[in-house]
Order: structure tokens, then C-alpha cells, then sequence
């Protein structure tokens, strides 16, 4: 079956997948939008592992003392880069993170509290 624009749009549009994976994917599933969908989806759980599997030896420590100093809370946040680590936006992640945590009045400190 010939694979046409509209095909490819079409599964684009379903998948938000790129151009050319979306054409490899009919290709290989001859024109089959269905397979070809269930493809890319076996495809971006795969790319998702492979991800998974990355050290993320960057990041920060972020403390936060709520405004009675009775509760506080220290939250770790990793990510792959030092680059990434030094945005103003990882570093209000790290914050909003450790005002969520103060905010739960947390039971336990560590794991053997549990």
C-alpha cells in the first residue's frame, strides 16, 4: 500500500510522533494505521526505558523551615545536568517540593520510622 501525506498527518496527529517516525511506522506496518499506532506506542515505551535507565548524578538540596520552625523538610532533587540544575525553574521545583512535603506534617522521618 503506498503511503501518502494525509496517512502520515493523520498518525501524526494521533501520535504527536515526528514525520519520519510516523512514516517508518506505516512502512513497516503496510499502511495499517492501527498497527502502525500500537507501533510507535511499543516504540516510545522502549525510548521511555531506555531514559529510565540514565544516572542522574546532578541536582540540588533544597531545606525549607516553615514560618513556626516546628516542621521542615530537606528534599533531594536529581536531574542529568548540572545545567539543568542551575534554572530558576529546577530550582522553584525544589522549593514547591519541599513546601508540599512541610505542608503534609509528615509522621516519619526516615524509612525505619515507617
Amino acid at each position: 500500500m503506498e503511503i501518502t501525506t494525509r496517512m502520515i498527518k493523520e498518525l501524526r496527529e494521533q501520535s504527536g510522533a515526528g514525520i519520519m517516525d510516523c512514516r517508518g511506522a506505516l512502512d513497516s506496518n503496510k499502511g495499517n494505521m492501527e498497527k502502525a499506532l500500537d507501533y510507535l506506542k511499543k516504540k516510545g515505551l522502549l525510548q521511555a526505558q531506555k531514559k529510565a535507565e540514565r544516572t542522574t548524578g546532578q541536582g540540588l538540596v533544597e531545606a525549607y523551615i516553615h514560618t513556626a520552625g516546628r516542621i521542615g523538610a530537606l528534599v533531594e532533587l536529581n536531574c542529568e545536568t548540572d545545567f539543568a540544575a542551575r534554572t530558576d525553574e529546577f530550582k522553584e521545583l525544589a522549593h514547591s517540593l519541599a513546601m508540599q512535603v512541610t505542608a503534609l506534617a509528615p509522621k516519619y522521618v526516615s524509612e525505619e520510622d515507617v
